[in-house]
């Protein structure tokens, strides 16, 4: 059983308890995606609140046959470039930096180059067209596959697997200009 699907049809029927449970579990993964996509915590926030405003008010148009994750970050999407249209794009500040193990078995150097290379492919990341940070967020933050991919993103397929190779391609290039491709192994 789907509890989005439930969630969903409680939401229909003018029920609370829908929107909360689908808040409850979508909230955190929509928030980052945001973030990452906008590059301002308050914005991201305002983005937030306008999307599930749009998400209850819309939730008649939802076709229930699908998932519901990819419209809901597609409704996120498509307010978040709204915004960016409205604005220059800045980068993004205050990226989260990788988790590393601790314990006695914890190599300090290690983790010092991990975390270094973290930050690094972070700011790399936080340089790149909102639209290329967008797509890698979706697929390897999000871990959408590419149909849901391309159902957030609103276009075919072989589209946003292109895109997703774009934007590849582009951080790799950011990456080795930065440095050799050594350091990035």
């Amino acid at each position: 059983m789907d509890p989005d699907r439930d969630d969903v049809a409680r939401l229909r029927r003018g029920d609370p308890a829908g929107l909360a449970g689908l808040l409850s579990r979508h909230q955190d993964r929509l928030f980052r995606y945001l973030l990452r996509l906008v590059g301002d915590e308050a914005v991201g926030e305002d983005t937030f609140q306008q999307t599930w405003l749009k998400v209850t008010d819309r939730i008649g148009h939802y076709d229930s046959s699908r998932p519901f994750g990819p419209w809901l970050f597609a409704v996120a999407r498509n307010l978040a470039l709204d915004h960016l249209r409205r604005r220059q794009p800045e980068s993004l500040e205050g990226v989260d930096e990788p988790t590393l193990p601790e314990g006695p078995d914890a190599d300090p150097l290690a983790h010092a180059v991990a975390r270094q290379q973290g930050a690094r492919l972070a700011e790399m990341v936080a340089g790149l067209a909102p639209l290329d940070r967008e797509v890698l967020s979706l697929r390897f933050e999000e871990d959408m596959d590419l149909p849901q991919l391309a159902q957030t993103l609103g276009v075919p397929v072989p589209t946003a697997k292109a895109r997703l190779y774009r934007a590849l391609a582009r951080l790799r290039g950011r990456l080795l200009a930065r440095g050799p491709a050594e350091e990035w192994r």
